[in-house]
């Protein structure tokens, strides 16, 4: 991406006068940075804060070589949280500092911080999710609770958006996950879940070593077509979303646009296109907007 200036109307992300949240969640989390730039400007740093933790704890897999290593990195988010929500003096952290302000600036939920800490404990098993079901469980803890603390940020009550959230947001962690296929799969993880495997044939030894098979794409449209599915029940009571929700339920935008691309590919998440950037996303979600869509 290059320059973000004026979307939302504001130039709070120019170059050079980017702050380092902004600047972190610009660099590792292109998607959530685009969306936090069409919330209301006084809110926007308060966002960064939540996705740059999101950041940090989404990649504790990635950096760790052994899972207990990775729940004492994890030990150690559940005790910010604690300290934060105790009013204790937050430690000296890049993100933990910005995010205990947030935390205590817009009173945010416990519970949330919880659920996403918890769920993302079980990236450090080997093994895929048993079900469908599971998978979405495990999307909602994620994708989905860090959209509920972002309405929370947003200043969003309203039981319709919290509704789209949940669905949005299992949506776009399905398709986030279609999309990192390649990178799981060279890393020997696999989040296809068990039974949908077994039921298409899946050989994990093809997965591992990237090949397109009949397998692959026939799971892989079954997950789409999950993820497109939560995508129209979110939009069944979007009237009803007020429009100050949309920078959090921006997403479904996105997800859309992969979803379609992944069509055009047959549904083989290997494509070597999909790994190109759409180059209009920031435009569409600007659109997006304007029209008051999601």
């Amino acid at each position: 991406m290059t320059d973000e200036t004026r979307k939302g109307g504001s130039r709070s992300a120019t170059a050079g006068r980017v702050s380092p949240l902004a600047a972190l969640v610009h660099r590792h989390d292109r998607d959530r940075y685009q969306t936090a730039l069409f919330a209301p400007a006084d809110r926007r740093e308060a966002l960064f804060a939540l996705y740059a933790f999101n950041y940090e704890i989404a990649r504790v897999r990635e950096i760790i070589t052994q899972p207990m290593l990775g729940q004492i990195r994890l030990q150690w988010w559940r005790e910010i949280i604690d300290a934060a929500f105790a009013g204790a003096p937050p430690r000296q952290h890049e993100i933990a500092e910005p995010l205990a302000a947030v935390i205590g600036g817009h009173r945010l939920t416990r519970a949330h911080f919880d659920r996403i800490i918890d769920t993302r404990e079980r990236d450090l098993a080997d093994e895929p999710p048993a079900t469908l079901a599971a998978l979405e469980d495990y999307a909602e803890g994620t994708a989905a609770t860090l959209l509920y603390l972002a309405l929370e940020v947003i200043g969003v009550t309203d039981p319709a958006a919290h509704g789209s959230a949940r669905e949005v947001g299992i949506g776009y962690a399905l398709a986030g996950l279609l999309r990192a296929k390649p990178f799981h799969a060279r890393a020997g993880r696999c989040y296809i879940p068990a039974d949908l495997a077994e039921r298409a044939g899946l050989d994990l030894q093809d997965y591992v070593a990237l090949r397109d098979t009949p397998a692959l794409r026939a799971a892989a449209k079954e997950i789409a077509n999950a993820a497109a599915g939560h995508l129209q029940a979110a939009r069944r009571n979007r009237r009803e979303v007020p429009r100050k929700a949309l920078a959090a339920l921006l997403p479904a935008v996105i997800t859309d646009r992969f979803l379609a691309r992944l069509k055009q590919a047959h549904y083989n998440p290997f494509a070597p296109e999909l790994t190109a950037p759409d180059p209009l996303q920031s435009w569409r979600l600007f659109a997006a907007t304007l029209l008051h869509r999601f």
